[in-house]
């Protein structure tokens, strides 16, 4: 992707006020678990490989991925969702410590399941690991509900010096759309930006500043494919910005890039940041909507936010795990582009 020197400076003066940002992050946290180990054997029980297991690490995920790009980016960062009294919510309250992300945002529920995504790679020595399979543990359902208000509560003692809402739903129930209004009320004049990444209900979400779904959430939204048809995504992409009385939508398209659409403006289509043959996508949509929030709190236009984004995309896929994009790195990347 070519830059024109307008737009370069134009971007790098975005990233410059990065680090005088408040970002709240609202959402599931999730723990991403990933359990490395080497190949022994076949098993002698079932036709399965018996692993030695070298190494393990859990890294934030889900909310917690956004709001750990945030804090890579150079933002002063609240992230405010559940976490449980087991061992990955442990690790996450650590992780974030150490960090120096503050962690009052963040309750701690006794007998809440921290949403956990368990990753067992493998490979013989010397050799690239693969992925096996992924166990994942989800919080039980019924104490969701009490749960949300007391978030939301949580959220709104943040409100005051906060630039920009970022808002990731992963469905497991941490806010919903109706949590989300109310704290817009509760903003009033105070119209900061509010983003929603939302894995399975971002139909409901209306009236907020922009959404950024992948091209499959929104096939899911309205029963269609989209597939290699640039008629089709302008056709749902307009719909869905009108319907949810957006101000900007993004949808993000893997190596096809990203589509941006604005009342009253043509969909602009961006080409793929870098290479187009990722090296692993997990979490890169918090990337992206992490850089999209900052750059709008930053008082970015959408179209500059979105080539932000873009490029934060690029970078992160060319990354393995649950992986974050400096500031550094994206000021590095632009002035080469």
């Amino acid at each position: 992707m070519k830059l024109t020197r307008q737009i370069r400076s134009l971007l790098l003066s975005t990233i410059a006020r990065f680090s005088r940002q408040q970002v709240l992050v609202l959402g599931d946290m999730v723990a991403d678990e990933f359990i490395y180990g080497e190949i022994a054997r076949v098993s002698r029980e079932a036709p399965v490989l018996i692993l030695k297991e070298r190494e393990s690490r859990i890294v934030p995920g889900g909310g917690a991925n956004a709001a750990n790009n945030l804090a890579d980016l150079g933002a002063r960062v609240v992230p405010v969702g559940l976490i449980g009294d087991d061992r990955a919510g442990e690790a996450l309250l650590r992780y974030f410590r150490e960090k120096g992300v503050t962690t009052r945002g963040l309750l701690r529920v006794p007998g809440y399941t921290t949403p956990t995504k368990s990753r067992i790679l493998g490979g013989l020595t010397h050799w690239q690991q693969q992925q096996i399979v992924r166990i994942d543990r989800e919080p039980a359902e019924d104490s969701r509900g009490q749960l949300r208000t007391r978030v939301s509560r949580l959220a709104a003692s943040w409100l005051n010096g906060a630039h920009a809402l970022l808002v990731a739903d992963y469905g497991y129930g941490t806010t919903d759309a109706s949590e989300v209004a109310q704290i817009r009320r509760r903003l009033g004049k105070n119209q900061v930006p509010v983003v929603v990444d939302s894995r399975y209900d971002l139909a409901s979400y209306t009236q907020v500043t922009a959404a950024t779904p992948n091209e499959p959430e929104v096939e899911a939204v309205f029963g269609k494919s989209i597939g290699n048809d640039l008629n089709r995504l302008i056709e749902l992409g307009r719909t869905m910005l009108e319907r949810q009385s957006l101000k900007a939508l993004l949808i993000t398209r893997g190596r096809d890039g990203m589509a941006l659409f604005e009342p009253g403006r043509k969909p602009q289509l961006i080409p793929v940041f870098g290479s187009d043959q990722a090296v692993d996508v997990t979490g890169a949509g918090d990337t992206v909507v992490a850089a999209f929030t900052l750059a709008l709190a930053a008082g970015a236009s959408f179209p500059i936010a979105a080539l932000l984004a873009n490029c934060a995309g690029g970078l992160v896929v060319m990354k393995r795990g649950t992986a974050t994009v400096t500031a550094r790195e994206l000021r590095e990347a632009i002035r080469n582009a």
